[in-house]
């Protein structure tokens, strides 16, 4: 081979060298540039991501029975789809997630949907946020993880709703639970509570005495009327409203600070009042 043939040859391989290298770099590029995608099954902090079928994030929405005046936050907010639905029926609503591709991705899809004026979503450790204000709360994470949110829960706004997907809250039995089974194969189901104000301890009716146990959103106790101690029985407290039978007739009330008020048998008013408040 002559001297020119091997110059040329030598030129051709740097070429090709180099346009290899080159569109090798332009791939790596667009696989940075590339949007990102979730993938099932994907790690997280303490849960892998698994989408909830927009079938069920709607039964969700509906046992919320959202309110104009709602806010909702979404613990664990994924890709989105709750809080984003949840904007679509016109209230304020917020997502916390850990991943901050999935945040990312959030934001662009509530632009795409036309609500990102209704939404917010932020990067953060739900164990580690402040929620408080939140009138309903949603979330898909694993019993031990409700678990352990649930004195945090147990400390919002009586009248606060939680729904869960798919997952219980441990002793804490759920107040409703609804299933669809549209377009969905598997966690299929929403479970919902209602934040019980706290009634226990010893109120004082004209007449008696009502103490009142209460375990979540359960009561029992005993009613003495000043001859005689009934047992209270089927007693519930659902937000602020309490209701229970003793010596077989039916109370209904509203908390209003250290007040009972309600009717018996639902035409006789009556007030209790807890021990140690002032009138």
């Amino acid at each position: 081979m002559t001297a020119a043939r091997k110059t040329l040859l030598a030129a051709t391989l740097c070429l090709l060298a180099f346009s290899t290298a080159g569109h090798a770099q332009t791939a790596s590029q667009e696989t940075a540039n590339a949007p990102f995608t979730p993938m099932l099954g994907q790690e997280g902090k303490d849960v892998i991501w698994v989408p909830t079928p927009q079938e069920l994030v709607d039964l969700m929405l509906d046992m919320a029975e959202l309110k104009p005046d709602d806010t909702l936050v979404d613990l664990g907010s994924g890709d989105g789809r709750t809080v984003i639905s949840a904007a679509q029926r016109g209230i304020r609503a917020h997502g916390i997630e850990y991943n901050p591709d999935m945040v990312a991705l959030s934001n662009s899809a509530a632009r795409t949907a036309g609500v990102a004026d209704r939404v917010s979503f932020k990067q953060a450790d739900i164990f580690e946020s402040d929620f408080s204000s939140a009138s309903v709360v949603t979330l898909f994470l694993l019993p031990n993880l409700n678990v352990k949110l649930r004195p945090t829960l147990l400390a919002m706004k009586p009248g606060t709703r939680v729904i869960s997907n798919a997952f219980t809250m441990g002793d804490w039995e759920p107040d409703e639970v609804g299933e669809t089974s549209k377009n969905c194969a598997s966690y299929c189901k929403a479970y919902k509570w209602v934040i019980p104000a706290n009634v226990q301890g010893t109120w004082t009716l004209n007449n008696g005495t009502l103490t009142l146990n209460q375990t979540y959103q359960k009561l029992d106790g005993t009613l003495n009327d000043g001859k005689t101690e009934h047992e209270v029985q089927e007693g519930r407290v659902l937000g602020t409203q309490v209701t229970f039978r003793a010596n077989n007739q039916n109370y209904s009330a509203t908390l209003n600070g250290g007040t009972l008020q309600g009717f018996l048998n639902g035409t006789t008013p009556f007030i209790a009042t807890r021990a140690g408040t002032q009138r």
